[in-house]
């Protein structure tokens, strides 16, 4: 399956490369936070590691380490806006709840 991205995601991410000058792609990962266990880390990629799984995604390339693809297979990842707000939100089916705030979550 893979991680993939929407348009509007895959649009912000190209734009946010372009403007940085440099960069593979996005990389897509969890870390241990929050109240719920996990939390999503995003990061520009200037190099990709041997041991990365790849995905193109829009013509934009997902990078995700093998210990967070666990977690994150079949996720897509939106770019929305709701108000004055604007940000990512991940699509995750593996998610089984979250914390209140949204910060973190469990599978």
């Amino acid at each position: 399956m893979g991680v993939s991205l929407t348009p509007a995601a895959a649009r912000h991410i190209a734009h946010s490369l372009q403007e940085r000058g440099k960069g593979e792609g996005i990389r897509v990962g969890v870390k241990t936070s929050g109240c719920s266990g996990l939390a999503y880390v995003l990061e520009f990629v200037d190099a990709i590691e041997t041991e990365d799984q790849v995905f193109d995604s829009q013509g934009v390339k997902v990078i995700v380490d093998r210990k967070s693809m666990v977690y994150l297979d079949g996720t897509e990842l939106d770019f929305v806006q709701e108000g004055l707000n604007s940000g990512f939100k991940f699509n995750n089916p593996n998610k089984t709840g979250e914390c209140g705030c949204g910060e973190s979550f469990t599978v």
